[in-house]
Formats: C-alpha cells, sequence, structure tokens
C-alpha cells in the first residue's frame, strides 16, 4: 500500500518534470515590427501549422521572440542573442534575417518559410541539396510575370522602373533583370534602394517619362510599403509588386507567393528537425500557392479600369 501511493504521488511530479525538460525552445528572427499585420498574420499560420502537427504553445514548445522593428542592421546582434538563448532551432523569417542567423551560428538548425536567393547569397549549397544548416522554402516570383499583370491592368504602361535592394540580391542581379527585359522587349530602368530611409532619392533616379513601377519583395522594401505606395500614387505611377504587403499599403497589384501557406508549410519542417531531421538533408521547398490581389481604390485614383478578366483571375479585390 505505501509503495503503490508512493508511486501514485510521485507519478504527476515526474510527469510534470519530463513535460517541462522535453519543452521545445524556438527561436523567431525578423526585421519587422511584431505589431505589423503581415507579421502577425504570418506568425499566426505558422503557430496553426504546428498545431496541426500536435505542438501546443508552452506546452511542446516556447518561442524566443526578437523583431529588429526595421533597423536591419540589428539583426546580427538579435540572432546572437538567440544562440546565447540556447533555442533548439530558429526561424528566420527573410532573407536579412536568415543570413543574420546563419552568421550567427553553424550548428543551430535554421528553418526559412519566404527567404529569397539562397543558393547565390550562399546559403544553401543547392535547393535539392541545402548541406548545412539552413533549409526552409524559397521565394521565386518572375517579375516579367509582374510586368505582364501590370501592362493588363494599365495598358499606356510602357517605360517601366524595377525598384530592389541591392544589399539581398545575389551579384549581378541588375544586369540579369535588364537582359530579361531586353529579351522581353520591354522597357525597364532597373534602380537600386541603396538607402532603405531615403526612398524618395531612389525616386527621383527614374528616367523621364517613367510611367509603371516593379517593386522587389525583399524586407528592406517590403519595411518601407507605405511610403513607397505614397510616392507612387502621388507620382500617377501604376505598381505592381511580389507581394500583397505593397497592396495593403495602397499599390494597385500584387502577385506572388502566399506567405501564410509559406509559413504554415515551415511547420512541417520544424516538426521533422525536432524529431532528428538534419536541415543538410531536407530540400528547399519552392511555393505551390499563388496570389493576384488588386487594390481598386488604388485604380481610381490612378483613373484606371481594371479589365474584367484580369478582376476575374484576383484571388482578392480590394475594394
Amino acid at each position: 500500500m505505501v509503495a503503490l501511493t508512493g508511486g501514485l504521488l510521485a507519478a504527476p511530479v515526474l510527469a510534470q518534470a519530463q513535460q517541462g525538460a522535453g519543452r521545445y525552445r524556438i527561436g523567431y528572427l525578423s526585421a519587422a515590427s511584431p505589431a505589423s499585420a503581415t507579421v502577425k498574420s504570418s506568425l499566426e499560420n505558422f503557430q496553426h501549422g504546428l498545431h496541426d502537427l500536435g505542438y501546443v504553445e508552452g506546452r511542446e514548445f516556447v518561442m524566443e521572440y526578437r523583431f529588429a522593428d526595421g533597423q536591419t542592421d540589428r539583426l546580427p546582434q538579435l540572432a546572437s542573442e538567440l544562440v546565447r538563448a540556447h533555442v533548439d532551432l530558429i526561424v528566420s523569417a527573410g532573407t536579412p534575417a536568415t543570413l543574420a542567423a546563419k552568421q550567427a551560428t553553424g550548428t543551430i538548425p535554421i528553418v526559412s518559410p519566404v527567404a529569397g536567393n539562397l543558393v547565390e547569397n550562399g546559403i544553401v549549397k543547392s535547393l535539392a541539396h541545402p548541406g548545412g544548416n539552413v533549409t526552409g522554402l524559397t521565394t521565386q516570383v518572375n517579375l516579367l510575370k509582374l510586368c505582364q499583370l501590370l501592362t493588363e491592368a494599365a495598358p499606356k504602361v510602357g517605360h517601366i522602373a524595377l525598384l530592389y535592394d541591392p544589399a539581398t540580391s545575389p551579384r549581378g542581379a541588375a544586369e540579369r533583370l535588364t537582359s530579361r527585359g531586353h529579351t522581353a522587349k520591354i522597357d525597364l530602368q532597373v534602380v537600386a534602394l541603396h538607402d532603405p530611409d531615403d526612398i524618395a532619392r531612389a525616386f527621383r533616379e527614374f528616367r523621364s517619362g517613367t510611367n509603371g513601377l516593379l517593386l522587389d519583395r525583399p524586407t528592406p522594401l517590403v519595411l518601407r510599403a507605405d511610403e513607397i505606395c505614397k510616392i507612387a500614387l502621388r507620382r500617377k505611377l501604376p505598381t505592381a509588386a511580389g507581394t500583397r504587403a505593397f497592396v495593403d499599403a495602397g499599390c494597385l497589384m500584387s502577385y506572388g507567393e502566399s506567405m501564410n501557406d509559406m509559413f504554415r508549410r515551415a511547420a512541417v519542417y520544424v516538426d521533422k528537425i525536432l524529431k532528428g531531421a538534419k536541415p543538410a538533408d531536407l530540400p528547399v521547398e519552392q511555393p505551390t500557392k499563388f496570389e493576384l490581389v488588386i487594390n481598386l481604390r488604388t485604380a481610381k485614383a490612378l483613373g484606371l479600369a481594371i479589365p474584367p478578366s484580369l478582376l476575374g483571375r484576383a484571388d482578392q479585390v480590394i475594394e
């Protein structure tokens, strides 16, 4: 009786101890702000993905969040903080965060839901065989597809500027983009955003006669979406972007990967790694779900009548 009673009393204590010891510590690194609607939605979908796999926050895992609040130069310090916090895994949102995490550790697994140019930036050896401590999903929107959609929405557009971030783009990106535009017979001017704090300066580099704008979707541009879209609207520039954050900020349209879907799928990588898989052996996946979003309020302000055929293909129309 005494032995049995003692065993019964000890069992809950032992179970609690094992549960506490078995909780995983997941780091989350982002250049954005936790107040951002995009960040909130991405995190919600990531946690839904984990929940679908049987993980409950506070029971199977705890999160360590680090946000740079738009100051990408803080990312290396924040990544080092996560390493010192002894996290079991880091989820890095975007290319700058992934680069900072990889520089901070070569041993802690890193899962990136949305980084671009992983091979070109030296983050992984190849998509099929990452070969290091980083894996996840990569973005791949075709900017020429964006151009096609833009000219469909605004047929008078003929002289297009493409704004991109040289800090997160692979070497030679501008030359390749210019060449692709030439091959597709598009009058394309590639403009680098050297100083994310001086958007107006980048706009002043646009050639005379520019009447359309394409936006790459690296983090530094997304963080300035409100200012970029405001200037574009003031200059009456129809703008197509690679992520819907720009449409929410007032630009005309976006076509790109479903970020919510990619963050949810990233949870599968986290699950596999926590169960013993190595990032080096998990192929990087490409997006499978894309979204076309059109802002009709902006179209009206620009004096554009969006063709019904294009509206019919849109996944969401903001009215």
